[in-house]
């Protein structure tokens, strides 16, 4: 298994292509190594089935041409903090050794996206600590981002995404059991990606370009030009 440049989680596959997948795209054409880890196989969504959830999954990838893309097979709805789930994740960052992690943001509707952020935010910090599960060398990241799934939060920085966009829809189209007209009508079948890339233009616009996506920092950001020069 090689090393990974960015490594994205998600409680669910197709969070990471919510709230990143056209910066991903972005980045994967520059030569960036990605990977992408699903802690749930999502097994309670209200259409689908796991083993479609998995197809649409790779299809995405594909789509974003991403190196690798994991699913631990947490359950549904119960992600929580624990022991078990802290050190599975540890071994994955430790494993790929990514420079840089994104997760969704703890403010969501969605109480796994929560969960998610606060399990990976523990991982990177656990990750570090050279005693802490020593059989696995200790990996320490460049930084840690978040990513919005349902919210519309200020964010710390913005990604120009204007050339990546339609890749980003492509993405989201993959996931056909979630976003379309299903069996059962849920918050995604009801226009959902409309308002995905609603909100990418409302960032796009305030940062002068068509579209942008939109990430949130803990941490503050450094400037490696002048002022001028951004970020």
């Amino acid at each position: 298994m090689g090393e990974l440049d960015i490594l994205a989680f998600g409680a669910h596959a197709d969070d990471v292509e919510i709230g990143m997948a056209a910066t991903i795209i972005k980045y994967s054409k520059r030569g960036y190594k990605i990977g992408i880890c699903d802690l749930t196989e999502a097994e309670l969504s209200s259409n689908g089935t796991v083993v479609l959830r998995q197809q649409e999954a790779k299809k995405a990838a594909g789509i974003m041409n991403v190196t690798a893309r994991i699913n631990l097979g947490f359950p549904d709805r119960g992600l929580q903090w624990n022991e078990r789930y802290l050190a599975k994740i540890v071994e994955i960052i430790r494993t790929y050794k990514p420079k840089l992690i994104f997760a969704p943001f703890h403010e969501d509707r969605h109480p796994d996206h929560a969960a998610c952020a606060r399990l990976v935010e523990e991982a990177v910090f656990s990750a570090g600590i050279r005693k802490y599960m020593p059989t696995f060398p200790a990996h320490k990241v460049q930084a840690m981002y978040f990513y919005m799934i349902n919210g519309f939060h200020k964010p710390s920085f913005c990604v120009d995404v204007s050339e990546e966009m339609e890749g980003k829809i492509q993405a989201l189209q993959a996931y056909e059991s979630q976003f379309s007209k299903g069996e059962i009508a849920t918050p995604l079948t009801e226009g959902y990606v409309e308002t995905v890339i609603a909100r990418e233009k409302m960032f796009g616009k305030e940062v002068g370009v068509a579209y942008a996506e939109g990430f949130i920092s803990k941490k503050p950001l450094v400037l490696h030009n002048d002022l001028l020069g951004g970020v």
